[in-house]
């Protein structure tokens, strides 16, 4: 049965066999990527149907609505798209409402019909590579999902599984430092379960590994996404990985820094969550009180002490499985500031759906809102936010051949600052808010000559270091602030458009009349044509 579903899968589509990017870790070193909830993101007429959270529903989101909104995602910055599960799922109302995100499979051999055809995935994947962009597949191999426990489960609708001896038997994890209960139990409850396979077997690992070798191959895939990874004996990934042969980036969803690093033995990447903790804790001045940029100082000579490579990590503040970042911490200036972070330091950047129009959704499934009340517009504050920094580190990339694997300095921490260099960027982080009084500040150990021009790209503000290299500013506002020198900005787009480029106040809003700013980043052959809003 599995090798005739496998010999019909691998028939079709015979005349898309062509070259295999075959993206490593260095190629996605360089990358930002855009993630999406394919339901939730754009339906394929351009509609804007009702889209209550709660309900746990489809509401219509397909790759051809990606497809349409490409020229939105990479207006922002962006060269690599991750959308959500593309196989068939299990279908039907559940006490949690549908599979509309994808992670509960039913058969891997088929695709999501929620989500549209097979063309219209080629269609995306194929646009998606004209503009130079990377197209991230997110697999789970961990579970299939389950609306009844055995011995009631019947396994027989499942693809390729459909045998109970190709699942780990029933037990619920119930102690997570156990890690033999963490990989061979099962999540879920008995609502919905996420039936375990039996991973550990050499002839589903045999079938998992030729599975995603096809699928690679017959769709170009540059970067695989894998869900639930800690749930997974670790020596399973190294096989598969080979098997895929492209870049492999993980979720373990776990702070623990010791813990987190030990994956990277198996797999090229992983969200850095250790960091994301860290992060949210330094901004968070409401449930706490006031945030300690100390916390995420530790936290990052933590993971660069501990991980293989920490550059190749993924730098986040939201994605599907946590609340957004402004559902938890309300003042918009912290939110810039921690968004900063994410693209000026070690790592790749990752931005979620949402996030950059203020999105507020707090967990599951609140943070899965649909896209279309957003309207796709790029002036959102915190859409160009993105846009400049994606451009700062552009030219940052394009300044220094070893920008990407020099790890980022600290160069002073206090409980409110955190300064931080990687040439050819300096940045200046707080914690305080908008209504932090001005001050003035010497950021002393900058990589930069004596009196060397230099922009701040956040506010658009030229200056210069001091006659000792150091940065010398006033901060007002609690604004983040991120210096590059001023050769470099030139062709980039960087605060182009005006005399004084954008400006954003304390509260983030817009005060330039009228930009317009260049998608330069990611252009395929085709180009990309100067975006007005």
């Amino acid at each position: 049965m599995r090798a005739s579903r496998f010999l019909l899968f691998t028939a079709t589509l015979a005349s898309l066999q062509a070259l295999v990017l075959a993206a490593s870790a260095d190629d996605w070193r360089n990358r930002s990527i855009y993630q999406v909830v394919t339901d939730r993101f754009a339906v394929s007429d351009n509609s804007s149907p009702s889209c209550p959270t709660e309900e746990r529903k489809y509401c219509g989101g397909t790759w051809k609505g990606i497809t349409n909104h490409l020229d939105y995602i990479q207006a922002l910055g962006f060269d690599a798209v991750y959308p959500s599960p593309i196989v068939a799922n299990i279908e039907g109302t559940t006490p949690y409402g549908e599979a509309y995100h994808g992670y509960w499979p039913q058969d891997i051999f088929a695709l999501n019909p929620h989500f549209g055809t097979e063309s219209d995935l080629v269609e995306l994947i194929t646009e998606v590579h004209k503009r130079g962009m990377y197209f991230m597949l997110d697999v789970v191999v961990n579970h299939v999902g389950a609306t009844q426990v055995p011995p009631q489960l019947s396994y027989h609708d499942y693809v390729p599984f459909n045998q109970s001896s190709d699942y780990h038997p029933l037990c619920w994890i119930t102690d997570y430092t156990n890690q033999t209960q963490v990989e061979q139990c099962w999540l879920g409850d008995t609502n919905v379960a996420l039936a375990d396979v039996a991973t550990h077997r050499l002839d589903v690992r045999e079938t998992y590994n030729n599975w995603i070798r096809e699928v690679v191959q017959k769709y170009n895939i540059d970067g695989l996404r894998l869900d639930t990874v800690k749930h997974v004996e670790k020596d399973f990934f190294k096989g598969f990985g080979d098997a895929a042969g492209v870049f492999t980036f993980g979720e373990v969803l776990d702070g623990r820094v010791e813990y987190v690093a030990g994956y990277q033995d198996v797999i090229d990447s992983a969200y850095n969550y250790p960091v994301y903790y860290a992060l949210t804790a330094a901004f968070n001045t409401t449930s706490s009180g006031t945030g300690d940029m100390r916390v995420l100082a530790r936290a990052i000579a933590n993971v660069n002490s501990t991980f293989k490579d920490p550059t190749v990590l993924g730098v986040f503040i939201e994605n599907q499985d946590v609340a957004r970042f402004q559902s938890l911490i309300k003042d918009e200036v912290l939110v810039q500031n921690a968004q900063t972070f994410t693209f000026v330091g070690d790592g790749i950047p990752l931005l979620y759906y949402g996030q950059e129009a203020s999105y507020a959704g707090g967990a599951d499934p609140a943070n899965r809102e649909a896209f279309w009340t957003a309207a796709y517009e790029t002036e959102k504050p915190l859409a160009q936010l993105a846009l400049r920094l994606n451009q700062a580190r552009k030219a940052a990339i394009a300044s220094s051949s070893s920008f990407l694997t020099t790890r980022q300095r600290i160069l002073n921490s206090t409980s409110t600052h955190l300064a931080l260099s990687k040439y050819p960027l300096t940045t200046l982080l707080s914690s305080v808010g908008s209504s932090a009084a001005s001050h003035t500040q010497t950021i002393t150990g900058a990589p930069y000559k004596p009196n060397e021009a230099l922009v701040e790209i956040v506010s658009c503000t030229p200056t210069s270091a001091d006659a000792e290299g150091n940065v010398q500013v006033t901060v007002s506002g609690g604004l983040p602030l991120v210096w590059i020198p001023e050769d470099l900005v030139e062709g980039t787009g960087i605060c182009s458009g005006s005399a004084s480029g954008m400006r954003m106040t304390s509260a983030g809003v817009r005060v330039a009349a009228e930009v317009r700013w260049v998608a330069w980043m990611g252009l395929a052959a085709a180009g990309l044509a100067m975006l007005s809003h």
